[in-house]
């Protein structure tokens, strides 16, 4: 079962669906899928985070995709939505970092924009 990212005309996913593996009868399903819908498509690894796969393969286009993400053909992978503006994207697991690192506390914590600081919930 493999998993496809459908993409608006700016790269990012609109949705994300269950269809046929690569291998499934000699089809290209990205080109397929993407013909009948008339939306780039390309594959997913469900199993990939942060440029890592969980089962140990090979890792594929860096992030499982998600709606919102945008698809990056130059690094070939799905880019989750920056969530805050100080926030910058690595580039070994396409995902944002904050600008400090999350506290080892053991406290629930959240980030503040406007302190540019992690900061304990309330």
């Amino acid at each position: 079962m493999a998993h496809y990212a459908f993409l608006d005309t700016s790269n990012v996913v609109t949705e994300v669906i269950v269809g046929k593996d690569e291998d499934d009868e000699g089809v290209n399903w990205e080109q397929h899928y993407g013909n009948f819908r008339g939306q780039v498509c390309k594959r997913t690894s469900y199993n990939t985070r942060c440029g890592v796969h969980l089962n140990g393969e090979a890792p594929f286009r860096k992030n499982y995709a998600g709606i919102g993400f945008t698809y990056d053909q130059v690094r070939d992978a799905f880019i989750p939505p920056q969530p805050f503006t100080s926030w910058t994207l690595n580039e070994e697991t396409c995902e944002w970092d904050p600008p400090s690192p999350y506290p080892n506390d053991g406290k629930s914590n959240q980030w503040d924009e406007e302190q540019l600081a992690w900061v304990p919930r309330e």
